[in-house]
């Protein structure tokens, strides 16, 4: 294995994380998770050993705490980071706004200026669809739509985050930075041996509905049922995490390349799918009839949003490869394997 391409992961425990950890070892990288386990789960580094062959290497750090970082840079020499360590809970960020802005700003910033300091050549941003904003008559999203008004202060953290990464990179950093704008991320590894680990009550769908179904939670509420859509119920673009996964490897191959200096790129199908057009889906998957209610809409929530990702497809050649079909089945076998962990 080739130990000048280390790939510092930060927040690579967690659930797009740790599915992209396993793609960078496919694609012949040495990834180094940096993660507190505060959004993740504990087991996640030795699931991944059963999927990858051995336990990846795991640095227990805070990405805010700088010093403790800059011992991170001083022992390895990364050929990229992808930074994902941010807290991302709409409603949570709402609430507590400044515990969004320091934690995810902060942790950007620490890590930007590390790379810096230590000439570490490429970076990929997690960042969102929330940059969008609210699109108004335009439901399919291209880059190069103005960056709307953030419906939350997660939202806003990924626009000023962008906003950072674009200075840093005019400021001859020498950094070459591609901001992925993921849309909804869905399922689970096929193997069925990581997945999403909500903690506490999942803000997604998907964890939710397969969730109810098992019997963790007694009711699924879907919020609203009169938006202007085909069944009343919001449209999304729903991407399969393994998907995305490989949207990240493909980015940092991209910028191995030499070819790229700072570009956002949407990671989505292309496709909208109604809320109960997921839920009708997991209920043929699964044979199981699920117990849902309409509620009231939630603020903040976006009508209807889709990517455009002929940018991911063109520039990285990505494309996505698993259907809606394909991520409620991985994500169904994930929450029955949890139930007989």
């Amino acid at each position: 294995m080739n130990h000048q391409r280390k790939i510092l992961v930060t927040g690579g425990a967690g659930f797009i994380g740790s599915h992209t950890i396993t793609a960078l070892v496919s694609a012949g990288f040495t990834p180094i998770i940096a993660d507190d386990f505060r959004n993740a789960d504990s087991s996640v580094p030795s699931r991944i050993e059963k999927i990858i062959g051995h336990l990846p290497e795991f640095i227990m750090i805070d990405v805010c705490d700088k010093e403790a970082l800059k011992q991170v840079f001083e022992q390895h020499a990364f050929a990229g980071i992808i930074h994902f360590a941010a807290y991302k809970a709409v409603g949570e960020s709402v609430e507590f706004p400044l515990k969004y802005y320091r934690n995810n700003l902060l942790g950007l910033i620490n890590t930007l200026e590390l790379a810096v300091q230590f000439k570490v050549p490429n970076f990929v941003f997690s960042s969102s669809c929330t940059v969008y904003g609210e699109p108004g008559e335009l439901k399919e999203v291209t880059e190069d739509l103005p960056k709307g008004l953030a419906a939350s202060p997660y939202g806003n953290t990924k626009i000023i985050g962008e906003e950072i990464l674009k200075d840093v990179h005019h400021s001859n950093s020498g950094l070459n930075i591609i901001s992925l704008r993921y849309f909804n991320p869905i399922g689970a590894h096929p193997s069925g041996l990581i997945g999403e680990f909500p903690i506490g009550k999942p803000n997604n769908l998907l964890p939710m509905v397969t969730g109810t179904a098992i019997g963790k939670y007694d009711q699924l509420t879907v919020f609203g049922n009169d938006y202007p859509t085909s069944d009343g119920t919001c449209v999304r673009d729903y991407i399969h995490v393994m998907d995305l996964a490989t949207a990240h490897v493909k980015a940092l191959e991209f910028l191995e390349s030499g070819k790229s200096s700072f570009e956002t790129i949407n990671v989505g199908t292309g496709a909208g799918t109604t809320i109960l057009k997921v839920i009708q889906v997991f209920e043929a998957i699964s044979e199981v009839k699920l117990n849902w209610k309409f509620g009231p809409k939630r603020p903040g929530d976006v009508v209807e949003i889709f990517a455009k990702a002929d940018k991911a497809n063109h520039l990285l050649n990505w494309y996505p490869k698993y259907t809606l079909e394909d991520s409620v089945q991985h994500a169904w076998n994930w929450e029955k394997k949890l139930q007989n962990d």
